[in-house]
């Protein structure tokens, strides 16, 4: 029996950006800024499949924006707040201030299992070597070839139903720290193929779309996270921007976990509002 219950199944190919959807996907537009809130199943970069087919391609084709940079990337099925920097100097500016550790980011992700207090995670992470998708990661011994110190902190904000909804801190940002972390701590991110219970699903979706077997092993048919807050006031930049919890992972929620979609947002916010009124943040 599919995990999955009456949710449409995703389509071989992810599809082409609908142009008319495009406008209701800005959260923040000014001179300098451009804050979209990308779905959780478009990559952000140009792909093969023409500009339609990527967050950078229509932006520039459907809202006219040529000169654009991305201030930082989001996995294809992870939700959230992306930034663009219209001209080079603001580019500039926020690329240093990402370098120096300044912005902050605020993450919200369903996982398997009850968590009930705060969790900090203080684990290197490095290349699975064990693993047949070179991009994995995995917790590694500190001072090992390849280890980056990696410094996640998960925080409860409920657990109903087996599954918890957390809002997660970055204190660094490695590649795929939240959800290494997370399978390191026996804790999965809900509908991960990667970092699931079976990493071949990774690439057995890259090739053939959706499976029994996705169905089968997978109660999600994205990666459960989404980036709901991004903090440039440490940046001397006033902008706090949020995108809000995303329809499919709240149907979700709704489904497993008994949690409306707004009692699930006012957490959301509470989290974010907590996370970025700190008078000082770890370096």
């Amino acid at each position: 029996m599919s995990l999955l219950d009456d949710q449409p199944l995703p389509p071989p190919e992810a599809p082409l950006v609908n142009p008319a959807d495009l406008p209701g996907w800005v959260r923040f537009e000014d001179a300098r800024l451009l804050v979209i809130d990308k779905p959780g199943w478009l990559v952000v970069h140009p792909s093969k499949n023409g500009p339609w087919s990527s967050l950078a391609g229509a932006v520039r084709e459907g809202l006219g924006l040529q000169t654009i940079r991305l201030m930082y990337r989001l996995d294809r099925e992870t939700s959230g707040v992306i930034i663009l920097a219209k001209d080079e100097a603001t580019g500039s500016r926020l690329q240093k201030a990402i370098g120096k550790r300044l912005i902050g980011k605020a993450y919200v992700a369903i996982l398997e299992g009850e968590l009930t207090e705060p969790v900090a995670v203080d684990q290197a992470l490095g290349p699975d070597p064990t693993a047949n998708v070179t991009v994995k990661q995995r917790v590694v011994p500190s001072g090992s070839e390849g280890a980056q110190e990696s410094r996640t902190i998960f925080h409860p904000l409920i657990a109903r139903g087996g599954y918890t909804l957390v809002g997660v801190e970055l204190l660094t940002g490695r590649k795929h720290q939240i959800r290494a972390h997370a399978e390191w701590l026996g804790r999965r991110v809900v509908g991960d193929k990667l970092y699931g219970p079976d990493p071949t699903l990774y690439l057995e979706f890259a090739e053939h779309g959706w499976t029994a077997r996705h169905s089968a092993l997978l109660s999600l048919t994205r990666q459960a996270l989404h980036c709901a807050a991004i903090d440039l006031r440490p940046a001397h930049m006033d902008y706090l921007l949020t995108a809000p919890w995303p329809a499919d992972l709240a149907r979700f929620a709704e489904r497993k976990m008994a949690l409306p979609t707004t009692e699930a947002q006012a957490l959301i916010d509470a989290f974010v509002a907590r996370t970025f009124a700190a008078p000082s943040r770890p370096e």
